[in-house]
């Protein structure tokens, strides 16, 4: 596997190596050494699956205080748009966010520390998208961040007028309203 640490410190862009021939391909997508070796020790606790079509923007969502959770995201159909928003209180980059596409063809996968809000929206006609977390869903510690507050400067890759969203999503709060964060 390769580990690239991004622009904010803590997010990871992880490639796992392929091997493939006509058959198809095998890929490991998770050993725990190879990732504690680079990014850290994390407990993952529980495997999540999203189906969804294309514009489907879901986020930018957040737990809070005990409930926060750090997330390793992959594609394993299609391809999305993947953004996480650093929240982190005392982080010299709050309030900036990476974007990186994430594809069924390339196999990468984004690691995402606690303390980050965190949405895709669906580039391709499907996908499949799936990820670790290190704490369960907990309802009550929820916040969505507005996907389009205009003073994080997200740029989704599609029209508006094609995304689709949840009554939840379409709710979301703008970053400067937001009055304290917990993680």
């Amino acid at each position: 596997m390769q580990f690239q640490e991004l622009s904010i410190k803590g997010v990871w862009l992880i490639k796992p190596k392929r091997f493939g021939d006509e058959r198809g391909y095998f890929s490991e997508t998770w050993k725990r050494e190879e990732f504690e070796a680079h990014v850290g020790k994390v407990n993952f606790v529980q495997d999540n699956e999203s189906f969804s079509t294309h514009g489907v923007l879901r986020g930018l969502h957040l737990q809070r205080g005990q409930w926060s959770q750090a997330k390793l995201v992959r594609v394993s159909m299609g391809r999305v748009l993947d953004v996480a928003l650093d929240l982190r209180p005392d982080s010299p980059t709050r309030g900036q966010h990476v974007a990186v596409e994430l594809t069924q063809e390339g196999g990468e996968q984004l690691f995402i520390p606690r303390g980050f809000a965190h949405g895709f929206v669906v580039l391709s006609d499907r996908a499949q998208f799936q990820y670790k977390v290190d704490n369960v869903y907990a309802p009550h510690s929820e916040m969505t961040i507005a996907f389009n507050d205009p003073d994080l400067g997200i740029d989704w890759l599609i029209d508006p007028s094609q995304m689709v969203l949840s009554p939840k999503d379409l709710k979301g709060v703008l970053l400067k309203d937001v009055k304290s964060l917990e993680f």
